[in-house]
């Protein structure tokens, strides 16, 4: 389903790249909400079209693709599970109807546990959804639109960003399929910028730290007191916007010679300190 923009951005505004060759286009999966609607409101406000996906009917998903379009993006919404087997068939035959072209992919859509519990008492059925939608969805969606930004033979500028967690190497032992879910995420990462940059497509990871979204909301107190006892280095939450900011940095090519790095946004919270 396509959303029109409420407006369009003018031409000054938007990267060269785009004003040259047509706006690009980027696949944020999960970007209606929290950490992948800061990454496309950031990437919106540099001249992106935008395919966003999530499982929320698209009515239910208005109030994040106005902030889009408000924006200036022109957006294509696909009501999609990323953990679903057909889910990247779906996703690449709306982006080719509508656009006929990927330039970016950001793979942020994921999930929590439904419950925190001990690692000694975690249920299998937790285990596998959380590989299912955290894992093996962002994996297999790689591989399909790699193949697809391959197949119109315009190597340069493109690009794909793994949103993980610090959880990827800091131990939560009450949610520890989450914990694995990130730690297997960052190693794909480093498996798809091996194997794409002979392709010409650099890969990176963006590692965020605690973020004020619906997903932490129910321990928001908890990380307040944190927070404010130390924990991070600088004394607050991060937003959705500052995860989105350096997802529009790397997707502009910012980093060229950085291909399979990981970027930190958390605020200094895994700096070793005595």
């Amino acid at each position: 389903m396509a959303v029109q923009p409420a407006a369009t951005q003018p031409a000054a505004t938007q990267p060269a790249a785009a004003r040259t060759g047509g706006p690009r286009v980027a696949l944020v999966t999960g970007g209606t909400r929290g950490i992948g609607l800061g990454c496309a409101e950031a990437l919106a406000k540099e001249g992106w079209s935008l395919a966003v996906c999530g499982v929320r009917s698209e009515t239910e998903a208005q109030s994040g693709l106005e902030k889009l379009t408000g924006a200036g993006a022109d957006v294509l919404y696909s009501q999609v599970d990323i953990g679903d087997d057909d889910a990247p068939r779906q996703l690449l035959s709306d982006i080719r109807g509508r656009y006929g072209r990927l330039d970016l992919l950001v793979n942020n859509a994921g999930v929590a546990p439904t419950e925190r519990n001990d690692i000694l008492e975690a249920s299998r059925e937790s285990f596998d959804r959380l590989m299912r939608i955290n894992l093996r969805g962002p994996y297999f969606l790689t591989q399909a639109a790699a193949r697809y930004m391959l197949e119109d033979g315009e190597r340069g500028g493109k690009c794909i960003v793994f949103i993980t967690s610090m959880s990827a190497t800091v131990a939560s032992i009450n949610r520890g399929e989450y914990c694995i879910s990130k730690a297997g995420l960052s190693m794909a990462s480093l498996l798809w910028a091996t194997r794409l940059a002979q392709e010409g497509i650099n890969v990176y990871e963006v590692r965020p730290g605690i973020i004020r979204t619906d997903m932490t909301s129910g321990v928001a107190a908890k990380y307040d007191a944190l927070i404010n006892g130390g924990l991070t280095l600088q004394k607050r939450w991060g937003s959705p916007l500052d995860v989105g900011r350096a997802v529009a940095m790397l997707a502009r090519g910012d980093l060229p010679y950085s291909t399979g790095q990981v970027i930190l946004v958390d605020g200094g919270l895994t700096v070793q300190r005595l």
